[in-house]
C-alpha cells in the first residue's frame, strides 16, 4: 500500500503527510511535480502549502505541472486521490473536483481547530467512519471559502458528494461554526465516483496525541483498509 505524495514548489505539508501515512500503517514516497508517471502507487495525496507561491489563484499554476496528467489518469482509473488544503485547490483548478476556493469571508488567514461532521461514508477515506461522527481537525488557510453555484450545490447534495461539513462539537452545521464562509458549511467534497476527495482541514496534523489528537487517523486508516481489501480481492482473482 504505497502512497505518492506530490511535491510542488511551495508545498509545506508534504512531510506531515508522509509521517501521517507511516503512523497509520502505510508506505509513502515523495513524487516531484515534474515527474510524469505514478506507476506502482496505490493512492495519491496532494498536500497543503502554497504551490508556486499561490500566484494568480491558489493551485492555478500547479494544475499545469507535468505530474497532473498522471494524477488525472490515476483518478480516472478509479484509484484514490486526496487533496488537502492547497491540494484541494489544485484539484478544483484541474477540474477533478467541482467548485472553487475563494478568499476567506473575513479576508484573514485562519489557523485553528475545527469540528467536522461526516456526511458521507461513500469514499475510500471515510468508509470506516460512521455517518454523523464529529471529527476535530485543524484548518490553516487564507482561501478556504468553498463556492459552487446553486445548481451544482443541488447536484452535490443529491449525489452524496458532500463529505464533510464544519459543525459544532455536537454536530450543529449552522453558519455559526463556519470558519471561512464556505457555502453550506462545506469542508470537503468528492467527485461523483467517490475516489477523489478534497478537504480544507488538515487530517495529517492530528494522527498523534502529541500533536493534538488522532481524529485524522480515521481518514488514513479508512483508505488503507479499503486498499487492503482491493489487494486481497485481486490476489484471490489472479
Amino acid at each position: 500500500m504505497k502512497t505518492a505524495i506530490i511535491v510542488f514548489p511551495g508545498s509545506n505539508c508534504d512531510l506531515d503527510a508522509f509521517n501521517a501515512i507511516l503512523q497509520c500503517g502505510g508506505e509513502a514516497e515523495y513524487v516531484w511535480h515534474m515527474e510524469r508517471e505514478l506507476e506502482g502507487f496505490d493512492a495519491v495525496i496532494l498536500p497543503g502549502g502554497f504551490s508556486y507561491g499561490d500566484y494568480l489563484r491558489c493551485g492555478a499554476i500547479a494544475r499545469f505541472s507535468p505530474i497532473m496528467e498522471a494524477v488525472k489518469k490515476f483518478a480516472d482509473s478509479g484509484r484514490p486521490v486526496l487533496g488537502i488544503c492547497n491540494g484541494f485547490q489544485i484539484l478544483t483548478e484541474a477540474g477533478l473536483l467541482p467548485g472553487t476556493l475563494l478568499r476567506n469571508k473575513n479576508l484573514k488567514f485562519i489557523c485553528k481547530g475545527t469540528f467536522l461532521k461526516v456526511e458521507s461514508t461513500c469514499t475510500p477515506f471515510t468508509s470506516m467512519i460512521e455517518k454523523g461522527r464529529i471529527l476535530k481537525i485543524p484548518v490553516a488557510h487564507g482561501d478556504g471559502n468553498y463556492f459552487v453555484d446553486n445548481s451544482t450545490l443541488k447536484d452535490l447534495e443529491e449525489n452524496n458528494q458532500i463529505v464533510f461539513r464544519y459543525s459544532s462539537p455536537n454536530g450543529d452545521t449552522s453558519s455559526l461554526f463556519n470558519p471561512n464562509g464556505s457555502i453550506s458549511n462545506i469542508a470537503g467534497v468528492s467527485n461523483l465516483r467517490g475516489n477523489v476527495l478534497g478537504m480544507m482541514p488538515h487530517p495529517e496534523r492530528v494522527v498523534n496525541v502529541l500533536t493534538g489528537g488522532t481524529d485524522g487517523s480515521f481518514i488514513f486508516r479508512s483508505l488503507f483498509s479499503m486498499l487492503e481489501g482491493v489487494i486481497a480481492s485481486e490476489a484471490v482473482n489472479s
